[in-house]
């Protein structure tokens, strides 16, 4: 076994999707294997305790499948018995149990860090194997080593579960389901293979101001748990092993990278008004109540997007109505946030649901989702309408309705929503009155529509992520298309100028909820529109804030005019990244992509 000084540094280069530095120990996750706990064995005493747990896990593990061997030979046409036979085989392998024990004793570890390394380590020999078939015989030892997992940890099912020491998290992709059962404060990094700046992890990621290299394809391959990893969410770096000399760099660059982050938070509550008294709100967006702590640090005015979606997946029964309110609360309990725009469920596209029956009823992206799910499940829109209207009697709550594509749906939502009240009303249960109904402009026929829209819409919200995939037809979470994802297309700005000048027509205001309003790189371009209130990750707000406070909305629209009088985005970007750079070099610093 190397030690960790003779392994290879490795240098792998993916998109850059949550800025910040993060060194630590790899943790291979692995929706299968994921009841894995790291200890550190402090005390010598405990290595011989550890090495019995394995042992009797091992022999428990035997027991179950020769009684399962047993209980399915009585079976007819059951012959393919072989497979049992296998991998009671491998439980008694003398290689397998020795690699085992030797990382426990070794290096100090609990049984399941170390029945994971020695995966991980058998992973690797077969992956170098050219013959398929042998190669997909890791499979067998993949399923007799869970099956230890499973007898060492019982039936524990969190992703992350009571680690004493923060990881990296390696993995070949991650779904909301997955980061929603992870102990985030024990993540110090997402290294991941697929995905790019607009994935859900590389939201999450920068929501939770955690460093994350996303689009990096054989990541999985290269790192095993265990193994020291670097982050570097600037440049797009993910080293692993590094020598001496990268570790002790890198070490001096996060104290850097933390040292200037501190002296950008120092104003970050300071309100975002231009030089000529141009007021923008500044929104948060949050996924989970354990986020608002960031916005608050990070200057939030209010919650401009509380997305829900998170009360309803990985639970055994939907969310009461108690559930939502008792969530609601706690967001409109914070002092410091002045509002929260509470986005009603949005699930299908590349979120889903664990209702088994509701999910084989959604199709992806374009198919039963949001607001088209709500109306059809009126029950679960109900509850969740309900709870949002009693926490509107506690404070400044909006209503944001997403995926509308027609004035049908916006006009059924508030009917539902005026018998809510009702309901309320001869129950004597406090609601708010007069409620903000807002209206997520995300698709193109929101925008074609956006004037009939604001009559009925006490405000409108832009989701620029998806607003962006449908007007250009781009599913943004498929990398081999989505350096086609672009914000700076002029169709996406005239569609941008339509819903704006539609909204304020009408006088009502007009938000904008989207990654786009969190990059800095756009931020004269969306004061040059006139937007009312850009909401982003916490991650982005400073940085935005500062951009707003040092600008004028006369020079914004300067700007936005010069930049409509290009026919391509292939003009235009380039012409607002020279023009940013130059005008705030601070807000883009150097190797920051």
């Amino acid at each position: 076994m190397k030690s960790q000084q003779e392994k290879n540094t490795t240098v792998l280069r993916g998109v850059a999707v949550s800025p910040g530095i993060a060194i630590g120990k790899a943790f291979h996750f692995d929706r299968m294997e994921s009841q894995v706990a790291l200890y550190k064995l402090r005390d010598k005493s405990h290595i011989s305790h550890e090495i019995k747990r394995f042992r009797n896990s091992v022999a428990v593990s035997i027991r179950q499948l020769r009684e399962i061997r047993r209980k399915l030979g009585r079976l007819e046409g059951m012959d393919p018995l072989y497979i049992l036979d296998v991998h009671i085989m491998l439980l008694q392998d003398r290689s397998f149990l020795t690699q085992v024990t030797s990382f426990i004793r070794n290096m100090g570890v609990n049984a399941e860090w170390a029945v994971r390394m020695a995966i991980d380590k058998y992973r690797e020999i077969f992956d170098k194997v050219e013959d398929e078939y042998i190669r997909g015989r890791f499979s067998d030892i993949q399923y007799a080593g869970q099956r230890i997992l499973r007898n060492l940890g019982g039936r524990r099912r969190e992703a992350l579960p009571d680690l004493d020491e923060g990881v990296i998290v390696i993995a070949m992709d991650l779904s909301p389901a997955d980061t929603a059962q992870m102990k985030i404060d024990r993540v110090q990094g997402f290294a991941i293979d697929m995905g790019s700046k607009t994935s859900h992890t590389a939201i999450v990621a920068r929501s939770l101001a955690i460093p994350a290299v996303l689009g990096l394809e054989r990541i999985t391959r290269v790192v095993k748990t265990n193994d020291d990893v670097i982050i570097d969410g600037l440049a797009g770096l993910v080293i692993v092993n590094p020598d001496p000399e990268i570790l002790f760099r890198y070490e001096g660059k996060k104290r850097d990278y933390d040292v200037a982050r501190r002296e950008l938070l120092a104003d970050a509550c300071q309100p975002a008004i231009t030089e000529d008294g141009h007021a923008v709100d500044i929104g948060c967006n949050i996924e989970f109540i354990e986020e608002i702590p960031s916005a608050v640090t990070h200057g939030a005015d209010g919650i401009g997007l509380y997305r829900t979606e998170f009360l309803y997946i990985n639970r055994e029964q939907l969310p009461t109505e108690e559930d939502h309110l008792a969530n609601y609360r706690r967001v409109l309990e914070v002092k410091e946030l002045r509002w929260a725009t509470i986005r009603t469920l949005d699930l299908g596209g590349d979120k889903f649901f664990s209702d088994p029956k509701l999910a084989r009823e959604m199709n992806p992206q374009m198919g039963l989702r949001a607001i088209r799910l709500c109306l059809r499940e009126e029950d679960i829109f109900k509850a969740q309408l309900r709870a949002i209207l009693r926490a509107g009697a506690e404070g400044e709550v909006r209503i944001l309705i997403p995926m509308v594509s027609g004035i049908e749906e916006i006009r059924e939502a508030k009917r539902i929503l005026a018998d809510l009240k009702e309901d309320l009303a001869r129950e004597g249960i406090p609601a708010g009155r007069d409620m903000p109904v807002g209206v997520m402009i995300e698709v193109p026929s929101a925008v074609v529509i956006a004037d009939a829209l604001a009559r009925e819409a006490d405000f409108f919200s832009i989701g620029t992520n998806d607003l962006i995939q449908y007007a250009l037809a781009i599913d943004r979470i498929n990398e081999r298309v989505s350096y086609l994802y672009e914000p700076l297309h002029p169709a996406v700005l005239r569609l941008i100028r339509q819903v704006v000048e539609a909204g304020h027509r009408a006088g009502i205001p007009v938000a904008m909820c989207g990654e786009m309003a969190g990059d800095p790189l756009y931020t004269l371009i969306l004061l040059g529109f006139g937007l009312d209130e850009l909401s982003m990750n916490p991650l982005a707000i400073p940085r935005v804030k500062r951009i707003i406070r040092a600008s004028t909305q006369k020079e914004a629209r300067k700007l936005l005019k010069r930049v409509f009088s290009f026919s391509s985005a292939t003009e235009i970007r380039p012409y607002v990244e020279g023009y940013m750079r130059k005008r705030f070099p601070e807000a883009f610093p150097a190797g920051e992509s």
